[in-house]
């Protein structure tokens, strides 16, 4: 996939948890999604977009450290205006609820599709 007159497309997956992480990336890769990078916390997110500016973020909720991915997808969408796409085993309707109030691109619950990774990229950066 590469953006329109952008070359590349460059992808954040926030994840703790390495195998998912391995495997978002993967598909993504498959996908042809070349430039994927991976934070593992919610402070490491908001280093990276600030250095990679990604043209999308695939944010986990449950995150370790101090900040949780809805607190890092705020900061995020305040500062640098990157669309996020919670993909979350979260679907208690009180998190679900905390999540939307951020305004994501999109919402996946874990286990998730390559199908569910394509829709959510397409509609966040609104491609065919």
């Amino acid at each position: 996939m590469t953006g329109a007159g952008d070359g590349e497309l460059r992808f954040l997956v926030v994840e703790d948890d390495g195998i998912i992480a391995f495997d978002i990336v993967s598909r993504l890769k498959e996908l042809g999604c070349g430039d994927v990078s991976v934070a593992a916390t919610g402070a490491a997110a908001i280093q990276q977009a600030e250095r990679l500016r990604p043209h999308l973020i695939f944010m986990d909720i449950a995150l370790k450290g101090g900040m949780d991915g809805i607190e890092a997808a705020e900061v995020i969408r305040d500062r640098f205006g990157i669309p996020i796409v919670y993909v979350t085993a979260h679907s208690d309707p009180a998190v679900r609820n905390r999540a939307m109030a951020t305004s994501p691109a999109g919402y996946i619950v874990k286990p998730f599709t390559t199908a569910d990774l394509v829709c959510a990229i397409r509609s966040a950066l609104r491609t065919p």
